[in-house]
This record gives C-alpha cells, structure tokens and sequence, in this order.
C-alpha cells in the first residue's frame, strides 16, 4: 500500500471512527432538533471539525453542547488532539443546514469565525 494510500486509509478510519461517535450522541442532539456533520478528521495532525447545524444555529445551548463534544472527542480518541465545533449563531434552521445532519454539503463560511 502507498503511503498516500495509507493516510487515506487512516483519514477514513479516523472520520468513520468520529462519525459513529457522533451517531451515539445524535439522539441527545436529534432531541432538542439539532444536527451534525464531521468536516475534517486528520490523523496526521489529530485534527477534528464538526459542524453542527438544525436548531443548534442560535440555540442557547449549543456552546455547551460545542464544548462537551471537543472534551469527550479528546478524551475518547488517543489520536485526536484538537477540536473545532462550528456552530452558525444564525441562519436556516432544519435539514437544510447540515443536510439531514450526516454528511451534509452546506457549510457555513469558509473561514473560522471565532466562535469557538
């Protein structure tokens, strides 16, 4: 297998690994209308983003629920080192946001927004 082969590989385990996490966690989020979709997972670097959409866009918690996403991936991934969780302070709320919250095509900006 090639090298970049092999970081393929190990970028699809880690992003598979990190989005069957995230199911666990879907129905707590489902719950309150929200969704989830993970952007990046980088073993080489251990880099993780997730962007949470649906009613977690504006929602009063949703800082909270950003939070214990970071500290449960890092605490439940020896190879993950660093979390982003976006979360739009605004706009569309529903499936359109994340795509019925797996895997969703529509990202909010391109660039990070400083609020996480």
């Amino acid at each position: 297998m090639s090298e970049s082969d092999q970081t393929q590989t190990q970028t699809e385990s880690l992003r598979h690994r990190v989005e069957n996490w995230m199911v666990g966690q879907m129905p707590i989020i489902q719950m309150h209308g929200g969704e989830s979709v993970v952007r990046k997972a980088d073993p080489e670097t251990g880099e993780v983003v997730v962007e949470l959409g649906g009613a977690c866009a504006g929602c009063g918690i949703s800082n909270l629920t950003a939070e214990n996403i970071k500290s449960d991936l890092i605490m439940d991934f020896d190879d993950v080192e660093d979390v982003r969780v976006k979360v739009p302070s605004s706009g569309d709320h529903g499936n359109s946001t994340v795509e019925g919250g797996r895997g969703g095509e529509i990202q909010y900006g391109g660039g990070d927004t400083g609020h996480f």
